[in-house]
């Protein structure tokens, strides 16, 4: 029974992390307004986001069972939970709202939460660290090219 308790626990992170990041992603998809943006040259093709979201977004439901099942009222998972909405905000105010000061601030605030996830993850639990280092790397390319195109584009 313990086992299978473990099991239902794991899918439902994935498909609470994986699941609510598609469809943020599908509600909030980039439109006419984003493709009118002026990007910098290091803006990744649109097809790119998609496979490393839903590969980072793999990898953020493993870190979460990690965290619920090793010390589910602590701080990591605290951050884990705080991290979780701050990414699934920033989309909506970016891509719906157009707010891109305000986006800013929330994803350089969502980095920040991952950095401090890691630091703490890393004694009680490397591995859980590890599977957050490719989404720090990624959150701090997306603080640059949010910043960017704010710079890029104000009025």
């Amino acid at each position: 029974m313990k086992d299978m308790t473990r099991v239902s626990t794991r899918a439902l992170f994935v498909i609470l992390v994986v699941g609510g990041g598609l469809v943020i992603g599908f509600l909030t998809a980039p439109g006419q307004w984003y493709a009118a943006l002026t990007k910098p040259p290091f803006n990744p093709p649109d097809w790119v986001f998609a496979p490393i979201w839903t590969l980072l977004y793999v990898l953020i439901a493993i870190a979460g069972w990690r965290t619920f099942e090793r010390d589910r009222g602590g701080w990591p998972m605290k951050l884990w939970v705080l991290q979780l909405g701050l990414n699934f905000l920033w989309s909506p105010v970016f891509f719906a709202a157009h707010l891109m000061g305000l986006a800013l601030a929330i994803v350089l605030l969502l980095l920040m939460t991952i950095l401090f996830f890691i630091a703490l993850s890393w004694r009680q639990d490397p591995p859980r660290a590890w599977l957050f280092v490719p989404y720090a790397i990624w959150v701090a390319f997306a603080s640059l090219l949010n910043a960017s195109l704010l710079l890029l584009n104000r009025p």
